[in-house]
């Protein structure tokens, strides 16, 4: 990285910003264009999803008249346009290198974009309760991919034609069965690790609707404790 004097602010930043800027307005008019649409088609797009970008506004963003471009702003058009924000943001394959912060170095986008969506680890950085929930993704698929296979185990027990096939299938079952306790509980030890920490756990599938523990009322009413 590159320091530059706090004097040297006031030039830096904008130049930084409008990288940024120029990032999006290309990559909005590659992929307007590359649909076939006009700028007004784009508007339209946009004020069916609820905040509408005029026409103008678009035409002034992608030939860098506009000065300002809002977060909201960027977030519709990549909806409108079929993709994410940041792929907008760093557009990588049409732009090879760019700026992360003011007063940075050129880095490649696609290194950029990474750090951006946090797919690389930087060690300074809090992730907050992304890896969390990374990990509550793949114990939720680990899950029912046990209860598949279980199902799967106990319709060959009951349809086996013989002993040693449904002594294996029984074997099966209760390996995948014992595989879909063990990640259950592992789930509701991070869902509860989650609520500890003042936040609210994913939504789980309704095959998984024994993993958080029922709700217990710790003060029923005086009829209730008869």
């Amino acid at each position: 990285m590159t320091q530059h004097d706090f004097d040297d602010e006031e030039d830096g930043f904008p130049e930084w910003a409008d990288r940024i800027k120029a990032n999006v307005a290309g990559e909005v008019r590659r992929r307007r264009k590359g649909r076939g649409w006009s700028a007004q088609d784009l508007a339209d797009r946009c004020e069916r999803l609820g905040h509408p970008i005029p026409r103008n506004v678009i035409a002034n963003m992608e030939s860098g008249r506009r000065t300002n471009l809002p977060l909201v702003d960027v977030m519709v058009l990549a909806a409108a346009l079929e993709t994410y924000p940041v792929c907008l943001i760093f557009p990588v394959g049409y732009v090879d290198q760019t700026q992360e912060l003011p007063f940075q170095d050129l880095v490649p986008t696609w290194d950029a974009l990474r750090r951006f969506t946090g797919e690389e680890e930087v060690s300074t950085h809090d992730a907050g309760l992304v890896p969390r929930f990374e990990h509550h993704v793949r114990l939720v698929r680990t899950a029912l991919a046990c209860l598949e296979e279980e199902g799967q185990a106990r319709f060959a027990t009951k349809t086996a034609t013989g002993r040693a096939q449904r002594e294996e299938a029984e074997r099966k079952q209760a390996e995948y069965a014992d595989r879909a306790i063990t990640t259950k509980y592992q789930l509701r030890s991070l869902r509860r690790k989650i609520r500890d920490g003042g936040a609210t756990p994913p939504d789980l599938p309704p095959a998984l609707h024994d993993v958080d523990p029922p709700e217990t009322d710790t003060n029923p009413h005086p009829e209730e404790r008869l």
